[in-house]
């Protein structure tokens, strides 16, 4: 049956026919390519997706993915969520900026029987994301990606370091240089000067990176999961 857009008329089979090379080349080459126009191409994809929402299929969703993606200059992002499990691997929803109501969207739309049914959620450490996956997804696990787990991990290690290193200077101690002092409690060492004998200061680091981390950058969930179960390897 034709479908009215503007004023020219697309059978469906070609709108369908316009949409499948829209996967692969751009609106523009696929408008040049078959001799239409670029309005005809975006209608067509158009309509494919308003039916592939219409008839997704949503049963057997157990792990999901939340990112978000630059789109525009000026800081203005996108919300994705994924399905990631090992039977299946798709794009669920797209949701404009990156905030608490935009990931809240998505969990209205996805219902709250599937949300609390979810074993897995893979995020990174974006606070807004976080605090939503905890409200909506409470029974998942929810998965935080390594890179930014070891930068807010690298920043604090630098943090104390520069701080032990000040510290120590002012109380005459010879601050440590070597690489892996870190690993272990740093010990710096400096002679008494009425015995001789050596006196040994020892300073608990990993203490005062914990305090270096601010509350949000602190790490509540569980960080070793056997990704097995997940049927595969999860990016990042």
């Amino acid at each position: 049956m034709p479908w009215v857009s503007g004023k020219h008329r697309l059978t469906e089979a070609y709108a369908w026919f316009l949409a499948g090379w829209a996967k692969w080349l751009s609106w523009k080459e696929v408008a040049e390519a078959f001799r239409t126009t670029w309005d005809h191409v975006f209608c067509s994809v158009e309509r494919a997706v308003i039916w592939g929402r219409e008839h997704q299929d949503l049963s057997g969703v157990k792990a999901i993915g939340v990112d978000e993606i630059a789109w525009q200059r000026g800081h203005r992002y996108l919300t994705l969520v994924y399905q990631i499990d090992s039977h299946c691997k798709r794009l669920l929803w797209v949701g404009e900026k990156r905030t608490v109501r935009t990931l809240l969207r998505f969990f209205r739309w996805f219902s709250k029987e599937r949300s609390q049914s979810l074993n897995f959620v893979c995020s990174d450490m974006w606070k807004p994301y976080l605090k939503v996956i905890a409200r909506k997804a409470g029974n998942a696990i929810n998965i935080l990606d390594r890179f930014h787990i070891m930068a807010h991990l690298s920043k604090a290690i630098d943090e104390v370091r520069a701080g032990e290193a000040k510290e120590l200077k002012q109380e005459g101690y010879e601050p440590s240089t070597d690489e892996n002092a870190l690993a272990a409690p740093q010990k710096a060492r400096k002679l008494d000067r009425d015995t001789g004998y050596e006196i040994v200061r020892a300073s608990t680091v990993q203490s005062k990176i914990d305090q270096k981390l601010s509350p949000e950058r602190r790490v509540p969930t569980v960080l070793v999961v056997r990704f097995a179960l997940l049927g595969g390897t999860v990016s990042g």
